[in-house]
């Protein structure tokens, strides 16, 4: 499993946590195909369960730690 550290963004504002529809920050490929997304509280929720059962995961939680200048 590789974990990858966006410095540009592919996640947008219109991609959604499938758990409850906020933002999405991290997006969780599974190794059998398919993939998850999950805002910031669910990621640090379900990933230590998922990391077994990933082939990638892009957290872009950083993101939300940048301020504009």
């Amino acid at each position: 499993m590789t974990t990858a550290l966006a410095l540009h963004p592919t996640l947008k504002a219109t991609d959604r946590c499938d758990r409850c529809g906020a933002q999405a920050y991290v997006r969780v490929d599974l190794k059998t195909g398919g993939g998850l997304l999950f805002c910031a509280h669910h990621a640090r929720e379900h990933l230590p369960k998922l990391h077994a059962l990933a082939a990638n995961v892009v957290d872009e939680t950083g993101r939300l730690r940048e301020t504009s200048p």
